[in-house]
């Protein structure tokens, strides 16, 4: 098979699809949560803490003068924007709780799937069988 070829049968593999389509549609997800954080969370965050903003929050590297945007600090030098990294971690954490709830849910629903009451097994099933299990037994 040539390399087109083995490309070509790789691509188009179910699993490859839906890989292609889960990181697609996580990728819109991580958007809907970075969204919620940075506009829902981290102000009532602040607010609850005393108005305080978060994503601001730095501590100069380079000589910055104390008192500028974080976007103004990082033009002049080195920050350690520690305020940004507690937003992010914030939002891994939501973003993983919320992942790890829908696994559960699923894996539930699958669960739940799986025992099911099935039907009686038919009578000449039940009578085949119990010929089976005496021709088995008798020399």
């Amino acid at each position: 098979m040539s390399f087109v070829g083995e490309f070509r049968a790789f691509a188009l593999k179910g699993n490859v699809i839906d890989l292609a389509v889960g990181v697609i549609i996580g990728g819109a997800f991580g958007k809907i949560v970075d969204a919620a954080v940075g506009d829902l969370i981290m102000p009532l965050v602040g607010l609850a803490l005393g108005g305080i903003d978060f994503s601001s929050y730095y501590l100069p590297l380079a000589g910055q003068a104390q008192g500028l945007s974080l976007i103004e600090a990082r033009k002049l030098g080195a920050v350690f924007a520690y305020g940004s990294f507690i937003t992010v971690a914030l939002n891994f954490l939501i973003l993983a709780f919320v992942i790890f709830v829908m696994v559960r849910q699923m894996n539930r629903l699958i669960a739940s799937r799986s025992h099911t009451p099935t039907h009686p097994t038919p009578e000449d099933t039940l009578l085949l069988r119990e010929i089976r299990d005496h021709l088995t037994r008798t020399p």
